[in-house]
């Protein structure tokens, strides 16, 4: 099954900087859009960013003008630059990607804690 691989994750105290990268694996064919969701205890997962195939970007409200999604479409990455990071941003981290059906993609997740 594919699936995609997340790094980048981790303990940073408030104000700090974190980068999140994803890779889909090439078996996974031509991808369409890719996103961040995240997710707190005992909520549903919600969208951070996405970007288009086109390289158009969305960002929830809590997130703009913090994160940044970027995307290298050759090699089928895609990253999220998280600065000025809040305690309210820990939570795992979910990389999701669009192929031809359209199928989604998930990874795994990856923890990120923003603590003193």
């Amino acid at each position: 099954q594919v699936q995609l691989v997340e790094s980048g994750g981790g303990l940073v105290q408030p104000g700090g900087s974190l980068r999140l990268s994803c890779v889909a694996p090439k078996t996974a064919g031509a991808i369409y859009g890719m996103a961040w969701y995240r997710q707190f205890p005992g909520e549903q997962r919600e969208l951070v960013a996405s970007i288009a195939g086109g390289g158009i970007t969305n960002y929830a409200d809590s997130v703009k003008g913090r994160f940044t999604i970027t995307r290298n479409k050759a090699f089928n990455e895609v990253y999220l630059q998280m600065n000025s990071l809040k305690p309210e941003d820990t939570a795992m981290y979910y990389c999701k990607a669009v192929r031809a059906g359209p199928i989604e993609l998930w990874g795994q997740g990856i923890q990120v804690t923003v603590s003193s």
